[in-house]
């Protein structure tokens, strides 16, 4: 079933005569076409992308069927007379994408109607990924593991966080990829023990280097994340990465449709608890997609979602000593009825940058 049906059936489980997309990715996912500027009307019997001159012809070339291409003069006006026309009385929003302000003005604009906030119903569309998008994603990884591949054959101790972060970044773009999923990391020392730490112009410190990149293909992310050793590795680096090792090993052999998310995380979570009490202080790993972070989140806090055929999730356990370092390691993998398909390839035997 094509997306636009698909939200049809969110309209009649609302009881609602319309929807306004706003948020970008969400329209990309319901026409086909990535734009920046306009919206989408979808009513029950018509659907419009609403946008500017730059647009039309590429919409009018890309955007999927059902779709009428509209390029008004002024937009309130055209959207406030379809929806006269259709009777429209209560109209769903995204309310996650929708400023105050914005808000605001399509309540005095559009007077009669009711604007009801449609929650997540959009993103649960997106959750189950099709063959069409899994096929994006997987290049999107296909390219960040080669990039990967090449920053191994030219990374030194003499490099700096960002210089590394700047290989990684031209190596994706080099390799194909139309833009990056997020800001890549790359922090060594004890800055690896900050999961989300932030590049420095400094050079590479002894200890740990973790990597966190990802690249865009068609608007769809890739995510992975691997770790490896500046100088010689010590006995407690060892032990602590292969405890992230058999912790993400054990985790990845457990996944398949039918699991709970929380208890993906707590497979992942006894090992490391086992040895380093409280040093995994995120969850296991979120659904990836059109944005970088999507449902299903594999959380110990999510005791009611199960795995479904179809989604696609990361699994990236850590371990974070304050003041010391920290070692993640994160494969990108497809949910299936008996098992994962592993979209990342790179290997992760503990490399040591000498």
């Amino acid at each position: 079933m094509m997306p636009l049906e698909r939200m049809r059936e969110v309209l009649e489980r609302l009881s609602l005569d319309a929807v306004l997309i706003t948020d970008e990715k969400n329209q990309q996912y319901l026409s086909g076409f990535a734009f920046s500027d306009g919206c989408l009307l979808i009513l029950k019997d018509a659907a419009f992308l609403v946008t500017d001159f730059r647009y039309k012809e590429a919409a009018e070339a890309e955007a999927l069927g059902g779709y009428t291409v509209v390029i008004p003069e002024k937009r309130m006006d055209f959207l406030k007379k379809t929806m006269k026309d259709a009777g429209v009385r209560r109209l769903g929003f995204e309310g996650r994408a929708l400023s105050y302000a914005e808000h605001k003005r399509y309540r005095e604009s559009l007077r009669g109607v009711l604007l009801c906030d449609v929650g997540d119903g959009v993103d649960r569309l997106r959750e189950i990924k099709s063959d069409a998008e899994i096929e994006r994603i997987e290049r999107a990884q296909s390219i960040t593991d080669k990039a990967y591949a090449e920053l191994l054959s030219v990374l030194t101790p003499k490099m700096t966080e960002l210089e590394v972060a700047a290989e990684l970044e031209y190596r994706m773009r080099r390799l194909g990829a139309d833009g990056f999923a997020f800001q890549t990391i790359a922090v060594s020392g004890k800055a690896s023990a900050l999961p989300h730490g932030v590049p420095r112009p400094v050079k590479l410190e002894s200890g740990f280097l973790t990597m966190d990149f990802g690249a865009e293909v068609g608007g769809y992310c890739s995510d992975m994340t691997r770790t490896v050793a500046i100088g010689r590795a010590t006995e407690d680096m060892r032990t602590l990465y292969n405890t992230v090792l058999s912790a993400q090993k054990a985790a990845l052999d457990f996944l398949c449709a039918g699991v709970l998310c929380s208890e993906a995380d707590a497979v992942a979570r006894r090992i490391i608890d086992a040895r380093y009490k409280g040093a995994f202080g995120h969850s296991l790993g979120h659904g990836v997609g059109l944005y970088i972070h999507e449902n299903p989140r594999l959380s110990a806090k999510n005791t009611e979602t199960l795995l479904t055929e179809g989604h696609v999730v990361t699994v990236e356990p850590g371990i974070y000593l304050e003041g010391r370092y920290g070692c993640r390691i994160e494969d990108l993998v497809v949910i299936g009825p008996k098992g994962i398909r592993n979209l990342t390839k790179s290997p992760k035997e503990l490399i040591e940058i000498i």
